[in-house]
């Protein structure tokens, strides 16, 4: 089976977070299994610009900036004028939906191809009262997930925005988790304790608050670590003027976005995964954390807040420094650091694993092909 994956970027900074990361690990997947996916995306920063990401054969198309709009305004004159051929070549399109310059146009053209289309928001189309998504749900949005074969979700809350932004509830809807590979188990813990941040830099993820229970923290373990990593969206400057004040520049490290090895890398070494964001729908940062075995700590209304909390994988917290603080001590304590790392790995194993994902995927797939 041609399986084409589009998704709005690919860059060496991976900027674009975990659409990304979930589009890649489906085609890794699926190429294993003997299928033949493949990836189509805007591409920025490359030098020199591949022709594969990760194994996985990909179209990446210069991205060029016509709006000020960050993501929603890149697009590719040359990638538009080849997504009617592209979707052609494919028996079934995967299209990692945002509203953006990039899926929505290849998600209109598999339509108008009447090729079997499978649409997979990761929460980027809920209901909106911004001018720009209004015309786009008029325009195409709302077209798109009546008429896709199949509309993937990660989360009920997820589905409930969905159908607000239709009108009805969608026909067509599946959920599916975010699956992540099998890692090795992180070596046994050395050294003093080390706290990991690493996400994208904005204001959603509160990078700040996860500065902000550093003292907290260091009052009881004076020789604690702490890494902030992750591309840059607008709240570096604010991470980095909060450590400074804190007086805390000995104690952070802020090495900007990291590869996927690299992240595996501090992941190994790290002995809780914090990430303090609000209305994270489904992080794949903490599923590879939890993969790795790293205790993780999330806010409530994190989607995977009541499976790490009921499997004992981590704590999930009110939002703000004092609860981050709170939880990250509790897991410090090595018998209980010892035993979320059990549980986080178990987790990971029994409800998000690639083949467990891998062949829902396929079932939908097989239907929207019918």
């Amino acid at each position: 089976m041609r399986v084409l994956h589009a998704v709005t970027l690919h860059s060496p900074t991976h900027a674009f977070g975990g659409p990304v990361r979930v589009a890649l690990n489906l085609a890794k997947g699926l190429r294993a299994r003997g299928h033949e996916a493949s990836l189509l995306a805007l591409g920025e920063g490359f030098d020199p610009w591949p022709d594969a990401v990760e194994g996985v054969p990909a179209r990446l198309f210069p991205a060029r900036r016509l709006l000020p709009l960050g993501f929603s305004g890149m697009t590719s004159p040359a990638l538009l004028a080849s997504a009617g051929r592209l979707v052609r070549g494919a028996d079934v399109v995967h299209v990692h939906l945002a509203r953006d310059l990039v899926t929505l146009p290849v998600a209109l053209a598999a339509l108008r191809a009447g090729k079997p289309l499978v649409l997979q928001t990761h929460g980027m189309v809920d209901p909106s009262g911004k001018l720009l998504a209004k015309v786009l749900d008029a325009v195409a949005v709302r077209r798109l997930l009546r008429g896709a074969d199949a509309v993937l979700y990660l989360t009920p809350h997820e589905r409930e925005g969905l159908d607000a932004v239709v009108g009805g509830p969608l026909p067509r809807s599946v959920r599916l988790v975010n699956g992540t590979p099998a890692q090795e188990e992180r070596p046994a813990l050395a050294g003093p304790p080390r706290i990991l941040y690493s996400a994208r830099l904005q204001a959603r993820k509160r990078p700040v608050d996860f500065v902000d229970a550093a003292p907290a923290v260091l009052a009881a373990h004076p020789d604690a670590e702490f890494v902030v990593a992750g591309p840059d969206e607008g709240e570096l400057a604010a991470v980095r003027a909060r450590i400074t004040a804190l007086g805390l520049s000995a104690r952070f490290t802020v090495p900007g976005a990291l590869s996927s090895a690299e992240v595996l890398t501090e992941l190994r070494r790290a002995h809780v995964y914090v990430l303090p964001s609000v209305d994270e729908p489904f992080p794949m940062s903490v599923l590879e954390a939890l993969s790795v075995g790293v205790p993780s700590v999330v806010t409530h209304s994190n989607g995977l807040a009541r499976d790490i909390a009921a499997a004992g994988a981590g704590a999930a917290v009110d939002p703000g420094p004092a609860g981050v603080a709170a939880a990250v001590l509790a897991l410090l304590d090595p018998s209980a650091n010892a035993t979320a790392s059990k549980a986080a790995r178990e987790l990971a194993a029994s409800s998000f694993s690639m083949d467990a994902v891998l062949d829902a995927l396929l079932d939908v797939y097989a239907g929207a092909s019918r």
